[in-house]
């Protein structure tokens, strides 16, 4: 198993947010996180991802403990992630936003950005990854004169730009029409042949249709795990409405 996490709890003051949440994925799945708004989804993910530590449990990447590292830590592991809220540096270009993500950056640090300015070899492999996402011809485009759809796709390409084994999605169509999914479900599903992901996603559609795994989560607890298939037909997913949604 590449990923896992065992029991992980976590409150904040009174309020138990996360119960005993188990999950595991295998390498070069696409596994998918569900549930209805305030159910634990965003804080178990960020929990998973190294942004809070868990008050108890345990989360192992590749066979090493990583519970309670920092996401920059986590990062270096392999791991890389995006958020529903992202995070872009608006006045740079598109290029400049990828290479500020890759590993000789992040292993150097930020001044070894400036650097790679010269570098053709870096600025390639930028290129590379803007061709990946759908955005080809953008390179010198400024983030915040890209489409929202492109910002999105962007975004997931600066996560690209580490060069991680595993990739952690949050809401990836949150603010995106129907033809921005469109568009990005089929990217993801492109992703998908080289990369095990993870996503967080309030569109039901979208994870019935890449998903391998599911769990739906309520009230900090995973109540529900299996196939798009099996939770379709799933008891509490049909009285809750999810299964309604993801037809």
């Amino acid at each position: 198993m590449l990923f896992e996490a065992a029991g992980l709890s976590k409150r904040f003051g009174d309020q138990v947010v996360l119960e005993d949440i188990t999950l595991s994925v295998q390498e070069g799945q696409l596994a998918g996180i569900m549930g209805p708004n305030g159910a634990g989804k965003t804080t178990c993910f960020n929990v998973l991802t190294g942004r809070f530590k868990p008050d108890r449990g345990r989360v192992t990447f590749a066979g090493e403990d990583i519970t309670g590292l920092a996401p920059r830590e986590i990062a270096k592991k392999g791991i890389s992630r995006s958020f529903q809220i992202m995070n872009l540096f608006n006045d740079d270009s598109a290029l400049d936003n990828v290479l500020v993500a890759t590993p000789h950056v992040r292993r150097q640090g930020f001044n070894a950005w400036r650097d790679l300015g010269a570098d053709s070899a870096a600025q390639d492999l930028a290129a590379a990854v803007l061709a990946r996402v759908g955005l080809k011809g953008k390179e010198r485009t400024p983030a915040k004169s890209l489409s929202y759809g492109e910002r999105r796709a962007l975004e997931i390409g600066v996560a690209l730009a580490a060069e991680p084994r595993m990739l952690f999605l949050d809401e990836p169509t949150a603010g995106l029409g129907a033809e921005g999914t469109a568009r990005l479900a089929d990217l993801v599903a492109s992703l998908k042949r080289d990369l095990t992901i993870v996503i967080i996603e309030h569109d039901m559609q979208f994870l019935f249709r890449l998903a391998d795994t599911l769990s739906v989560i309520h009230w900090g607890q995973v109540i529900a795990r299996g196939t798009p298939a099996e939770l379709r037909h799933n008891e509490w997913v049909q009285r809750s409405n999810l299964g309604a949604l993801a037809a």
